[in-house]
C-alpha cells in the first residue's frame, strides 16, 4: 500500500515542476517590470521645413509606432518653410496613433510661418522660456518662385484659407483659435510665457527632462484613442538623418544648391572649351543635375537660372567668336543678375542666397572665365608652329642664290625656294610667304628689320638665326 497515494501527497517529481513553473513565471514578471521603462522617441527639427525634412518626421514617427513608445517629441527651431513639407508634416501628426508632443527649444528657438501649424497640430504644444511663436501670414508665390501681390479677391482667398486651417488645428486640439487667425492675418508675435497664458501652447518647460515629468499622466486622443502618457523617467531615444537624409537636407541649402549650379555650368564650359578633356564634364554634369534637383525643392526664380545659362553661352560663344571679350563681358553681367535674381525671397531667410556667398562666386566664375578666355585669345593669336601654316611668315638663310629660284636655310632644314623680287646672293635673310607643294615663295627682309628680326627669334627662343650673328652685326647683303 502506497502511503503517499493515501494521503493525498503528491510525488517528489510533481513537486519539483510546480516549483520550476513558479520560478519561471517569477522570473518572466520580474523580466516584465525591469523592462518596462517608457521610451520615448525624439526628432530635432532643426531648419526650415523641406521635403527632406518631411520624411525625417514621418520616418521618425513610423518608428515609435512600430516600437510601442510612449510619445514622441518633435524639438523645434524653425523660421518656416515650404507649405507642402509643412501639410505632410501636419498629416503624419494628425494620423499618429502615438501621441506627438511640439517642444520649441532650445532657449532662442522659434516657431515660425509653418512652425506655427505644425505645433497648433500637436497633441501637446510645448515651448522653452525666452522662445518664441507667430508671423504665420501666408506668402504667395509666382510661378518664378518669387512673391507676388495678388488682386485683392486672391489675397482674401488665401488669407481665408490659411486661417481655416489653423483655426480648424486649434479647435481639434482645444487651443486659442482667435490667436491663430491674428497670427495668420497680421502676423503676430509672442513668447513662451504670454502662449502659455493665451492658451496657445500647453506647458512652458526648461529642459526636455522637465517636460516628459510635465506631461506625465496627461491622456490625450490619438488615432488609436485616448491615451495616457507615462514619460515620468522615460528613456529617450533620439532619430537621427541617416546619410541620405542628410545630403539631401544639406542640397536643400540655397547657398549649397547655388554653388552647385555655378560649379556644374563652369565644369560644362570647361569641356566646351577643351574638348575631350572629360573630366570637367563629367563632374560638371554632376554639380550640374545636383544643383537643379535642390532647386526643385525650393522657392526658385527660374528667371534667375536662365539667366545665369545665358551667361554661360555668351562665355561659350566668345571662344569661337572675334567679338574681342564683348561677350564675355556681358555673361559676367548676365550671370551675376541671374545669381541676384535666383532665390531672393521674403519667405524666410532661409529660402535667400547670401549676397557674400553670390559676389565671391561671381568673382570666381568670371575670373576663371576671364583666364580661360585670354588662353584662348593667345593661342589664336600665336602663329602656326607646324604644318604649312608654319612656315608662312618664317625667316630663312639663302644658302644657293635665287635667280629666280635656289636654295634657302628654314627651320632647321633646306628647301627648294623661288623669289618674285628678282635676284637674291647668298647669305641673305629672307621670309616665307608662300607655300607651293614643296618650294617656298619668298621675300627678301629689309636691312633696316635684321636687327628686329633677330632680336624677335631669340626671344622666342629659336635658333635659326643663331648661326647668323655674324651676319646680323654687319648687316644684310644687298641682293
Amino acid at each position: 500500500m502506497n502511503t503517499s497515494a493515501a494521503t493525498g501527497i503528491p510525488p517528489l517529481r510533481r513537486v519539483l515542476a510546480v516549483l520550476l513553473v513558479v520560478c519561471g513565471l517569477a522570473w518572466l514578471l520580474a523580466g516584465t517590470a525591469l523592462g518596462s521603462t517608457p521610451r520615448v522617441r525624439l526628432i530635432e527639427v532643426d531648419g526650415a521645413i523641406t521635403p527632406v525634412m518631411a520624411n525625417y518626421v514621418h520616418r521618425g514617427i513610423r518608428e515609435a509606432e512600430q516600437a510601442g513608445d510612449e510619445a514622441v517629441v518633435i524639438r523645434m527651431n524653425t523660421p518656416g518653410g515650404l507649405s507642402s513639407a509643412m501639410d505632410d508634416i501636419i498629416q503624419d501628426i494628425l494620423a499618429s496613433e502615438v501621441p506627438v508632443i511640439v517642444y520649441v527649444a532650445p532657449s532662442g528657438a522659434r516657431a515660425a510661418s509653418a512652425g506655427v501649424y505644425i505645433t497648433y497640430a500637436a497633441h501637446i504644444a510645448a515651448m522653452a522660456p525666452a522662445t518664441n511663436i507667430g508671423s504665420a501670414s501666408p506668402v504667395l508665390l509666382g510661378q518664378e518662385g518669387q512673391p507676388v501681390q495678388p488682386d485683392d479677391t486672391m489675397q482674401r482667398k488665401v488669407v481665408n484659407d490659411a486661417v481655416a486651417k489653423i483655426r480648424a488645428l486649434a479647435e481639434l486640439r482645444g487651443r486659442n483659435a482667435d490667436w491663430a487667425e491674428q497670427a495668420v492675418r497680421e502676423a503676430v508675435n509672442i513668447t513662451a510665457e504670454q502662449a502659455l497664458q493665451m492658451g496657445v501652447i500647453d506647458i512652458v518647460a526648461p529642459s526636455l527632462g522637465d517636460l516628459l515629468e510635465q506631461v506625465d499622466g496627461r491622456t490625450v486622443t490619438t488615432m488609436a484613442g485616448e491615451v495616457t502618457l507615462r514619460t515620468r523617467g522615460a528613456e529617450i531615444v533620439p532619430v537621427h538623418m541617416n546619410l541620405v537624409e542628410e545630403f539631401f537636407q544639406i542640397l536643400s541649402d540655397p547657398n549649397v544648391a547655388y554653388i552647385l549650379l555655378s560649379l556644374g555650368l563652369l565644369g560644362i564650359f570647361l569641356e566646351l572649351a577643351n574638348p575631350g578633356s572629360v573630366l570637367p564634364g563629367v563632374v560638371g554634369g554632376i554639380f550640374l543635375l545636383l544643383g537643379l534637383f535642390a532647386l526643385g525643392n525650393l522657392d526658385v526664380n527660374w528667371a534667375g537660372v536662365l539667366l545665369m545659362a545665358f551667361g554661360f553661352i555668351l562665355f561659350i560663344a566668345d571662344l569661337y567668336l572675334p567679338t574681342h571679350g564683348v561677350l564675355t563681358v556681358g555673361g559676367i553681367i548676365s550671370f551675376a543678375l541671374g545669381s541676384f535674381l535666383l532665390m531672393q525671397s521674403p519667405v524666410s531667410p532661409v529660402f535667400q542666397i547670401s549676397r557674400a556667398v553670390i559676389l565671391t562666386v561671381t568673382a570666381l566664375v568670371s575670373l576663371s572665365f576671364l583666364i580661360v578666355i585670354t588662353l584662348v585669345a593667345r593661342a589664336h593669336a600665336r602663329r602656326p608652329a607646324t604644318g604649312r601654316e608654319g612656315l608662312i611668315g618664317a625667316i630663312g638663310v639663302v644658302r644657293r642664290a635665287l635667280d629666280p629660284e635656289g636654295m634657302v636655310f628654314v627651320e632647321g632644314e633646306l628647301w627648294r625656294a623661288r623669289s618674285d623680287a628678282g635676284r637674291i646672293p647668298e647669305g641673305h635673310l629672307v621670309r616665307v610667304v608662300r607655300v607651293d607643294g614643296l618650294r617656298l615663295t619668298v621675300t627678301p627682309v629689309a636691312p633696316g628689320e635684321v636687327e628686329a628680326v633677330a632680336g624677335e627669334q631669340a626671344r622666342r627662343g629659336e635658333g635659326v638665326l643663331r648661326p647668323l650673328a655674324s651676319i646680323t652685326r654687319r648687316g644684310n647683303p644687298a641682293p
